[in-house]
């Protein structure tokens, strides 16, 4: 049963998502949660970067949260879910559809490094930018790593500790470093562990 949080503790929440939303490029719907620790960095690292942050009804942004668009876009779409200490990225767009969660120390970067150039410092080199879409109703379990474009269709779900470097269909169920569908949570499929046994079908048996 969700516990109403006291008076006191509304009112400063929405005295925070007010300011929130007079940065400019923030957009808070009035009744969402975000931990105090939580943040919204639309300039980061000493740098004033921009960028834009959209955040649906519903949405809750748990402890120590950073979200960073550094320039480009973030939006999150209602109800969903981010976890403790999670980063969001937001350089060539980052899109998190509705229902979704997404568990604790996930980082999700919609950036890559240029590192063709030996001869010149990694810092210094172009960033590719292709952006990240996830889906709706989707679970990312703790600890994963979401690189730059990848594309996380509708109800997918990706186990602790992945690494996602390539799109990943709707109802999948991917895991491992680098990730792989291991299976699916459509009705007629079967699940299939490593090995290529049977683990699990879809009517119990």
């Amino acid at each position: 049963m969700k516990i109403k949080r006291p008076l006191i503790q509304r009112i400063q929440h929405g005295i925070r998502v007010t300011r929130l939303n007079m940065t400019p490029g923030v957009q808070v719907d009035p009744f969402i949660y975000m931990a105090g620790s939580a943040k919204i960095q639309i300039n980061t690292d000493d740098c004033v970067l921009g960028g834009s942050v959209r955040i649906s009804k519903g949405v809750i942004i748990s402890d120590g949260v950073i979200i960073a668009p550094y320039g480009g876009s973030i939006e999150i779409g209602a109800s969903a879910y981010i976890g403790p200490y999670s980063v969001l990225y937001g350089h060539g767009g980052l899109t998190i559809g509705r229902n979704t969660a997404i568990g604790a120390h996930t980082i999700i970067i919609p950036a890559n490094h240029g590192f063709k150039q030996p001869d010149r410092p990694l810092h210094v080199q172009p960033l590719t930018k292709e952006g990240i879409t996830i889906g709706e109703d989707v679970w990312i379990g703790a600890g994963c790593k979401i690189l730059d474009g990848v594309r996380i269709g509708n109800s997918a779900v990706i186990g602790a500790g992945s690494v996602v470097t390539k799109d990943i269909d709707a109802y999948s169920i991917a895991f491992g470093v680098p990730a792989r569908v291991a299976g699916s949570r459509s009705i007629a499929s079967t699940w299939v562990n490593a090995t290529s046994v049977p683990v699990a079908t879809s009517d119990a048996s």
